[in-house]
């Protein structure tokens, strides 16, 4: 099979994604696979198909861990996501609550300490490879509380970051509600495939 860019080259291939109608994901059986075509760049502005791209290096790179011990995605039940309930501002047309960062060490380090005991091993690896995420994040008016928090991976948070100032920016145009921006972000962070696709409609907007 011949394509106009590759990056990696699959065993199986099977089309999991269409971000566009020529854009096209695939999926090998080791390492995800994908193939802009040449139609893609003519279809994304410079910023965009350079956002997506790196993206999508994110993606494959994320299978490079995949033995690796750390969460992917927030537990459910650890960190189900909290907003902003003692704010100091309100922002966007929508007035919503804002809460400045506000973690401490102690909160920090108790957060790796929880994810382990369900079978993580966050603690055995190099500390400056994780953040600790606000889940939803400050700008769409989270809060500080532990279960809006958990530890990223590096590999992770290069995949979610692109999709958070987006739909902040889109807040305070007044073109989405937090809610709506609230159910995106969830659903990004727990389905990492799907946000190229997720930030090309977010931009749409």
């Amino acid at each position: 099979m011949s394509h106009g860019l590759f990056l990696f080259r699959c065993k199986e291939e099977i089309s999991l994604l269409a971000l566009t109608a020529e854009a096209q994901i695939y999926v090998g059986d080791t390492v995800r696979c994908f193939y802009p075509s040449p139609k893609m760049t003519d279809y994304l502005e410079k910023k965009m198909k350079l956002l997506l791209t790196t993206i999508l290096v994110s993606l494959c790179t994320l299978n490079v861990y995949a033995n690796d011990n750390f969460p992917q995605g927030p537990d459910a039940n650890l960190t189900p996501g909290a907003l902003c309930d003692h704010p100091d501002a309100h922002r966007y047309p929508e007035g919503i609550a804002y809460c400045n960062r506000n973690v401490d060490t102690d909160t920090k380090k108790s957060i790796f300490v929880e994810y382990d005991q369900i079978g993580y091993n966050t603690r055995s690896m190099d500390r400056g490879q994780f953040k600790i995420d606000h889940l939803i994040p400050l700008c769409m008016g989270g809060g500080n509380d532990i279960k809006n928090l958990w530890p990223q991976h590096e590999s992770v948070y290069a995949i979610t970051d692109p999709l958070e100032p987006l739909l902040c920016e889109k807040m305070a145009e007044g073109k989405i509600l937090q809610k709506d921006a609230v159910n995106i972000i969830l659903q990004g962070k727990t389905h990492l495939d799907q946000i190229p696709a997720i930030i090309a409609k977010v931009q749409a907007l």
